[in-house]
């Protein structure tokens, strides 16, 4: 499938973005100028059954095939967060940036333990101005906004159709290309044990202390500050 995209800026350089479970391409608002202002062209998709890309069947592999027929070969950069760094990783053979980051990366769907439910993201379908507000009571009307938009276009289906992976390990058994693992601390999805065997497979591995799982939408300057030498 291909995805729906948007673009910023003319730069030689090239920075593919793919956002997380529930999202779309508004959630890198605030890395975007900063992107676009150290010369890269920045090319952010919209996941199948998210934003403005079409709906389907949703299993892993699909959302990394999605990418593999979206995004030009060999950028500069590859970001992805939670969901889309799972679907990022297992294009990135593929796909071959020359630098890739993996936030918060959903690599466990069910978390280290299995015990997590992505079918449970769908309680944001019923109520998300309140679940919003409650959550992130010190969001402005533009965060807000975007969210809420975001949650308006995301077909739930996906988060159902992923609870049949929850137990299923997608952790990549190498770095193939130059790649950082950012986790939150503390993390639902990258435990302790995980970092340290990801440190063995060759991924350099950067906590941000007292972050949320969206690091990058809630601490946007620590987010900026933990991907130091990698942008």
């Amino acid at each position: 499938m291909r995805l729906h995209t948007r673009e910023w800026g003319t730069g030689d350089r090239v920075a593919v973005l793919v956002h997380g479970l529930m999202a779309d391409h508004r959630t890198w608002q605030e890395l975007v100028p900063v992107l676009t202002g150290r010369g890269y062209r920045v090319v952010a998709v919209d996941l199948r059954g998210h934003g403005g890309s079409a709906r389907g069947a949703y299993a892993p592999h699909l959302f990394a095939e999605d990418l593999l027929e979206t995004l030009p070969r060999g950028p500069e950069l590859a970001l992805g967060h939670s969901l889309g760094a799972l679907a990022l990783a297992l294009a990135v053979p593929e796909l071959r940036p020359q630098r890739a980051v993996y936030s918060e990366p959903a690599w466990r769907l069910g978390g280290p333990d299995g015990t997590l439910d992505p079918a449970a993201f769908t309680l944001f379908k019923r109520a998300p101005r309140l679940l919003i507000r409650s959550l992130r009571p010190e969001w402005g009307e533009r965060q807000v906004a975007a969210e809420l938009a975001a949650l308006h276009a995301w077909d739930e289906r996906s988060a159902l159709a992923l609870s049949a992976y929850r137990a299923t390990d997608h952790t990549p058994e190498r770095a193939v290309v130059r790649s950082l693992v950012q986790a939150a601390e503390p993390s639902t999805l990258v435990s302790g044990a995980m970092r340290a065997e990801l440190t063995r497979r060759g991924f350099e591995v950067r906590t941000v202390p007292d972050a949320t799982h969206a690091i990058h939408r809630d601490s946007f300057d620590a987010f900026l500050t933990s991907l130091s030498g990698w942008l």
